[in-house]
């Protein structure tokens, strides 16, 4: 289990995006037990959803429950009322589970690449990441792909979508949140019904993360609540930031002229050097908070780095759509369906020029 400070870093790149159970009717791909063991993890978290509004009126529920259940609430009508976003039965049912995450993605890479392995379904895509329902299964998974020379990240998620397929509940895994956080996850996956672009995981991604950002914005001022944890955000920024810089070391690297011998070692001493940067930045100007010391202290590799940045890539370029037509939601999202139309060359080009102004 992740501590939770690194939770908070990685909660937009742990969603899963896709529908689980369809990618895996559909695809003559997947292997009879993949497909097995996602049947079954999908059918099990549908049977165990509640009616949000009967648990609220249950007076033999725990309160302190009952109160976070209310709040999803406010957060799941504000998101239609004012957002626009789906008004369906997702985030109006509760679903208990007895495990820390509703699923874990293996990530892989080749061991001098940061090219992920990508696993391809009819109707999500291409994604980089499988999915398991059970750790174990998931370990399993990156113990094979280990033998196969790959480097291997298991990471786990708290909520994923099913871009509207079923209606998506709230997830007792969900609830380590506070309020607010919970309100903006609501609205990142509502998002992704709203809007999906079959193989665009960054498309995707930064257009929730933007709707989730702008969302809870609008949503902190609704309630006269003020922003949280500032010093937490610009600590998760920079330590972005180092990831990243460390990242576009190892692209170089990897695509330099050495010899695998000696990019093996440069990989090394790139990650030690990304360990003293932490370190620097976590005694000086963090003033010793060690929040992140769990995660760049265990094992380094290129698959660790993949969420890395590819999830907000496009903020920018949002951010800059909801500026031209001035904050009219509806308007916003007609206008990203637009991109989300034009062909992978032409989108990515729109996206550069939003990006910049």
């Amino acid at each position: 289990m992740l501590p939770p400070s690194l939770i908070a870093l990685l909660d937009r790149t742990r969603r899963a995006s896709v529908p689980l159970l369809l990618a895996a009717l559909l695809s003559g791909c997947a292997s009879l037990e993949y497909y097995a063991q996602l049947g079954r993890g999908h059918l099990d978290l549908l049977r165990a959803r509640q009616p949000v509004a009967d648990l609220l009126a249950d007076p033999a529920q725990d309160p302190a429950l009952q109160r976070r259940l209310q709040q999803t609430q406010l957060a799941r009508r504000f998101a239609s009322s004012h957002l626009a976003l789906p008004d369906n039965g997702s985030y109006r049912v509760y679903a208990p589970l007895q495990r820390p995450y509703v699923v874990w993605n293996v990530f892989a890479t080749p061991e001098l690449s940061l090219a992920p392995q990508t696993h391809c379904f009819p109707i999500a895509g291409c994604v980089a990441y499988r999915g398991y329902y059970a750790l174990g299964r998931a370990r399993g998974a990156a113990a094979l792909l280990q033998r196969q020379g790959l480097d291997t990240y298991v990471g786990g998620v708290e909520a994923y979508s099913t871009l509207g397929w079923f209606d998506d509940p709230l997830l007792s895994t969900m609830l380590r949140w506070d309020d607010q956080r919970l309100a903006a996850l609501i609205f990142h996956e509502l998002a992704h019904q709203r809007l999906y672009v079959q193989d665009d995981t960054a498309f995707n991604e930064s257009f929730a993360s933007f709707v989730e950002e702008q969302g809870l914005q609008q949503w902190r001022a609704s309630q006269g609540l003020a922003e949280t944890d500032a010093g937490g955000e610009q600590q998760r920024r920079q330590f972005t930031a180092l990831i990243l810089a460390s990242r576009e070391r190892l692209q170089q690297l990897y695509d330099g002229p050495l010899d695998d011998a000696h990019k093996r070692a440069a990989k090394a001493a790139e990650f030690e050097r990304l360990r003293a940067e932490y370190r620097q930045l976590r005694d000086g100007q963090w003033q010793g908070d060690r929040r992140y010391d769990a995660w760049i202290n265990a094992p380094l590799n290129n698959a660790k780095l993949l969420p890395f940045g590819l999830y907000d890539q496009w903020v920018p370029a949002f951010a800059a759509l909801f500026r031209e037509v001035e904050g009219d939601w509806p308007a916003f999202y007609a206008r990203a369906e637009q991109l989300g139309r034009l062909a992978p060359e032409a989108r990515l080009q729109a996206l550069q020029r939003l990006n910049a102004r």
